[in-house]
């Protein structure tokens, strides 16, 4: 008896994405933020939900609720009947549509947004984990606490680096260059008492947000290493490689940059350009998790670590994927945020998350539609 063989399954044969729907959050501030050269009092949440066969995966960024419309009147029509586990179709898709419209900044917020979405539904499509399905390179990764914000008095900076010891996370960042840098007498009273605080044996970070000059980021990196200060990010823009290269090349602490880079050409710049230690990137702005990918392997092609910018819970299960991570971040506001809107967050005690510890497939996350509803605001 003759047996027939098996019919080849097409590219197109498996689920179609739904219209993805968009809404916004905006959450005020515990405390007032600000850093060097900013101050707000909320943080805004777009957040992007993909559906098909009667799965939905969702996907957010922080930034502008000006990045809703842009999901909504440039994106959605794109991938609408799109092949639901094509993500990196979708998202060269998308970024390509966006050439006269501007990719970089609000525009690469929605990509991330919608890309993001779309590997949500395709883990739970698949019934697993995000983590799973990308392969992971390690069980767990180690976070670090991050706040520290200009607009804290002594008080409040203690309060939220002893909140971090008590986690057990010994690796800490606040921020500097107050006033774009007018203000370095405070800016090295904060991180002695930083440093007195969280103790002798915790790692120390500062993050200048660009706010210093050149020589003034040397000058107070110098002063910097009494307190044992070995991550210095953004100490000038991350537009000027060629300063960020020559802060790198005179201090001892390690300089990390990229939480701006909104395509994969701008982070494999700046890991090719010899001005970072470590490379950030930000799953909410550079591109979701298809350009996250390959930013890391950019990373690690240069000898570099890739660490997660903001975002905590979208950076965990990707983090975990790549062999070069070396941290995300576990920032004060976006965690608070996450806690608030979500369920499925993660724990990080003992300064380490393990991704799908709350065993739902994807990464981890739902909706508190209750919670939200009182934030939502389109």
């Amino acid at each position: 008896m003759t047996q027939k063989a098996p019919q080849a399954r097409t590219l197109h044969d498996g689920p179609v994405v739904e219209r993805p729907a968009v809404s916004v959050y905006l959450i005020p501030t515990d405390l007032p933020g600000g850093d060097a050269t900013l101050t707000w009092d909320a943080t805004a949440l777009v957040l992007v939900e993909a559906t098909a066969a009667n799965v939905t995966g969702l996907g957010y960024t922080y930034g502008s609720p000006a990045t809703a419309p842009v999901v909504e009147h440039e994106l959605a029509d794109l991938v609408v009947g799109h092949e639901a586990f094509d993500v990196p179709a979708a998202n060269d898709r998308m970024s390509r549509a966006l050439r006269n419209a501007g990719r970089p900044g609000i525009a690469a917020g929605a990509v991330s947004a919608v890309d993001t979405a779309l590997w949500y539904l395709k883990a739970r499509l698949l019934g697993l984990l995000l983590v799973r399905l990308l392969g992971a390179a390690r069980n767990e990764v180690a976070v670090y606490g991050s706040g520290g914000l200009t607009t804290y008095d002594d008080t409040q900076l203690q309060q939220q680096l002893c909140g971090w010891a008590d986690q057990g996370i010994d690796r800490v960042k606040i921020k500097v260059a107050e006033s774009w840098g007018r203000c370095e007498a405070r800016d090295l009273h904060r991180i002695a008492l930083a440093r007195r605080t969280v103790g002798d044996t915790a790692e120390l970070y500062v993050d200048a947000n660009g706010g210093y000059t050149r020589k003034q980021a040397v000058r107070t990196a110098a002063a910097m290493t009494d307190h044992g200060v070995t991550w210095l990010e953004e100490p000038v823009s991350s537009d000027d490689l060629t300063g960020l290269r020559e802060v790198r090349d005179a201090v001892t602490a390690d300089v990390a940059a990229g939480e701006y880079g909104y395509d994969p050409p701008c982070l494999t710049r700046m890991a090719a350009s010899g001005a970072v230690d470590c490379l950030q990137a930000d799953v909410t702005r550079c591109g979701g998790i298809t350009v996250w990918l390959r930013a890391a392997a950019a990373a690690e092609g240069f000898g570099l670590h890739i660490s997660g910018h903001c975002a905590p819970h979208l950076h965990v299960h990707v983090a975990t994927a790549v062999p070069n991570t070396r941290h995300p971040q576990w920032l004060h506001d976006p965690v608070r945020i996450e806690n608030m809107l979500f369920h499925g967050t993660l724990d990080p005690e003992g300064g380490s998350v393990t991704p799908g510890a709350c065993g739902e497939p994807g990464h981890g996350l739902t909706l508190d539609r209750t919670a939200a509803y009182h934030h939502r605001t389109a």
